[in-house]
């Protein structure tokens, strides 16, 4: 059983009535049986495990998870980031641990406020608001004046369209896969290629500058030179040491609920 089907054990669904009798095959798993796999695969992988629930909402895990990347960026960070980072080097671990953790965890069904807005869906400046129109007669001429004022002006958001969030989501509708339309028009048929905005991902990552914005409020004298050459491929390393690690619990898990005459994997 691969570590995703875990889930549905934490919500389980509504009691269902029925006559037909429950499964009684010995390599039949309950609830149980999940929680103590579950248990197993901490005590072999717990930093991976903590990854994965992490990822899937827990907020207890994602702060585990955070805080064992960090620990991982302070004593394995190159030299170079060391020098640049001085004294503040423990800040700086956990400022990329965060970003690594969030690009870990993105998906296409993730959402944040917008930056423009704030959440708001409109964004609010101060200028001239009209009360009264003004009058104008059947001649043509102005018979009353116009009244205005200032105040506080409400427009709606460009970059969410006032909906307050920005989705990761791709064009591609989160498959990650369009319609090749050169080779669809040769062929005659349907012909389906990976996404190239997303590249098959089905989202938007996180560009690295983001976090390089982050680091330069703690080392402001960090060169765009230096983060691309030292910084960003010790940031990307993380990432994939999230990605090593779920995948380390998910083996684990995997060979927990195999059934097996293996003692050793009990």
């Amino acid at each position: 059983m691969k570590i995703e089907s875990s889930l549905k054990h934490f919500h389980p669904q509504s009691m269902h009535i029925s006559d037909a009798a429950k499964g009684t095959s010995p390599d039949r798993l309950t609830g149980t049986d999940i929680m103590a796999a579950l248990g197993v695969t901490c005590s072999r992988a717990r930093v991976g495990l903590s990854m994965f629930m992490g990822k899937a909402g827990s907020h207890t895990d994602e702060q585990r998870a955070i805080q064992a990347l960090a620990r991982h960026a302070i004593d394995h960070a190159p030299k170079n980031v060391r020098k640049a980072a001085g004294g503040r080097l423990g800040e700086c671990a956990l400022i990329l641990a965060r970003f690594a953790f969030s690009e870990y965890s993105r998906s296409a069904a993730t959402s944040s406020d917008c930056p423009d807005c704030r959440g708001a869906g409109v964004i609010r400046t101060e200028g001239e608001i009209v009360k009264y129109a003004g009058y104008i007669g059947m001649d043509g001429e102005e018979k009353i004046s116009p009244a205005t004022a200032q105040g506080i002006i409400e427009k709606v958001c460009v970059t969410c369209h006032g909906r307050g969030v920005i989705s990761a989501r791709c064009r591609c509708g989160g498959s990650g896969q369009v319609l090749d339309r050169e080779a669809t028009k040769t062929r005659g048929a349907p012909v389906i290629k990976a996404c190239e905005r997303c590249g098959g991902k089905g989202f938007k990552s996180t560009p690295s500058t983001a976090a390089y914005k982050a680091i330069l409020s703690v080392v402001s004298g960090l060169h765009v030179r230096t983060w691309t050459r030292n910084w960003k491929p010790f940031y990307e390393a993380l990432v994939d040491l999230c990605h090593k690690a779920e995948h380390k619990a998910d083996v684990e898990f995997q060979q927990v609920t195999s059934f097996s005459d293996d003692a050793s994997k009990i």
